[in-house]
């Protein structure tokens, strides 16, 4: 489990605070000037017949735009910077943690934690701002007999409190568990390949496997981000409309 370790490249305490700077701050700073790069070169390279890197960023731009369309409607696109924010951080966390010599800072619960944390704090404080106590009723679902009220808005009330936990847990339970796996496959090859003779033989079927698992990651990487921004999206629909 070493490749999830956090290291301190430049060693800061602060009051006795650690705030190093580390591998994991490292990736994440290249994820972000990779992002702005990216995207600031698709931007300034405006033509009717886009090159790839044009047509890559109006690709995640309408994207984006289209998850918000859908999931909150066209009042959402005040939300455009947050999800698209969050999008890009998360896929730049699993795309770099598949470089050889990386670091996969989405499989980190500090990570993943402090972004579900900051969409669930602001759901709560936009729901408040704009609807008032009208925003409780989000916890008391149309229809409901009055006998069974109480167990449901305990239930709804328990729902929305575990929100941010089930968006950073999914984010760094798949990305741990992804390169986990690809480690013991390979770990796998290696074993094989060093009994001499034929061993090398029983070498392939995890290097082939591991090919596939790479691929997969990749995939899993964008799915990821997909599934965050689209949570993201519903959660914040509560702060533009309340049924009731």
């Amino acid at each position: 489990m070493h490749q999830f370790q956090i290291s301190p490249i430049i060693p800061i305490e602060v009051g006795g605070w650690d705030i190093s700077f580390t591998n994991s701050s490292l990736w994440m700073l290249i994820g972000a000037v990779l992002s702005l790069v990216l995207l600031g070169v698709a931007a300034s390279r405006k033509s009717i017949v886009p090159g790839r890197i044009q047509l890559l960023g109006e690709e995640i731009y309408g994207f984006v735009e289209d998850l918000i369309t859908d999931n909150i409607g066209h009042k959402g696109r005040e939300y455009f910077p947050l999800v698209f924010t969050m999008f890009m951080i998360i896929i730049m966390g699993g795309m770099l943690g598949m470089l050889p010599y990386s670091f996969t800072y989405t499989s980190h619960l500090a990570v993943t934690g402090a972004l579900a944390f900051l969409v669930f704090f602001t759901v709560l404080m936009v729901g408040i701002a704009r609807h008032g106590t009208h925003f409780l009723h989000l916890f008391i679902p149309p229809g409901v007999p009055g006998w069974l009220l109480p167990l449901v808005v305990l239930i709804e009330i328990v729902s929305f409190i575990s929100r941010p936990i089930t968006l950073s847990v999914r984010l760094f339970a798949n990305m741990v568990a992804g390169h986990v796996l690809m480690k013991v496959v390979a770990g796998f090859g290696i074993m094989f390949a060093t009994m001499g003779g034929l061993g090398w033989l029983g070498s392939l079927l995890p290097v082939i496997f591991n090919v596939a698992i790479i691929g997969f990651e990749f995939f899993i990487a964008f799915i990821q981000a997909y599934v965050f921004a689209v949570l993201t999206c519903i959660y914040l629909k509560d702060t533009v409309e309340i049924a009731h």
